[in-house]
């Protein structure tokens, strides 16, 4: 794994049931608990105001976390629901899963382009519209990949790169079975105008004649 993975801090708790629940909320918690990886399910309280920061950032559900519980190992976790007030819909129960190296998980991996001076169309005064800045991919827990990457080189106006133009890692695939765009190079808009005004004359021109 050679990105950071956040992380997600949470307590033990010691009580189980409505009672144990309801008490956390008082509190100012988000009872939760922790459940896979052979292991027993762990219930845990998560601070109300760190976990309501995290899903205003959206995304919750494909993030891969750094679970750190007192008196416990760091463990990887990913959400697999939050139960909200059907009135305020605020988290009141959260219920993440342990992976296992070998999981395989839906996350979504951000694209970096480099060697934008190689890329022709740039050097004339192209644009590069990045159209997914971001890509969910099916990938292993175990071997997250940090980026992706996108080489411009050799890239003129009006070409586009696809994620077939992507060497992913082993083990990884998109969750969006097409060829889509990644990004594009688009002619500068002064260029655009131009070129515009060119056609205009042109269709004026061929209905004089």
């Amino acid at each position: 794994m050679a990105g950071e993975i956040p992380d997600l801090e949470a307590l033990e708790r010691t009580g189980t049931g409505k009672g144990a629940a309801r008490q956390a909320r008082r509190d100012g918690m988000v009872p939760g608990i922790v459940f896979g990886g052979d292991k027993d399910p762990l219930p845990i309280n998560l601070p109300f105001n760190k976990l309501l920061q995290r899903l205003k950032k959206g995304r919750f559900k494909s993030t891969l976390f750094n679970l750190k519980v007192d008196g416990h190992e760091d463990v990887r976790v990913i959400c697999r629901d939050v139960q909200r007030d059907v009135v305020k819909d605020l988290p009141t129960h959260v219920d993440l899963m342990r992976l296992r190296r070998t999981t395989k998980i839906n996350l979504f991996i951000p694209v970096e382009f480099i060697n934008h001076g190689a890329a022709p169309g740039l050097k004339k005064g192209g644009v590069l519209t990045v159209v997914r800045p971001e890509v969910e991919l099916v990938v292993i827990a175990g071997d997250i990949p940090e980026k992706l990457t996108v080489d411009l080189t050799g890239l003129n106006i009006g070409e586009t790169v696809t994620i077939s133009d992507i060497t992913l890692p082993e083990g990884t695939k998109p969750t969006i079975d097409r060829d889509f765009v990644i990004a594009n190079i688009s002619a500068p808009s002064g260029l655009r105008s131009a070129e515009g005004e060119a056609d205009d004359e042109a269709d004026d021109e061929g209905a004089e004649d």
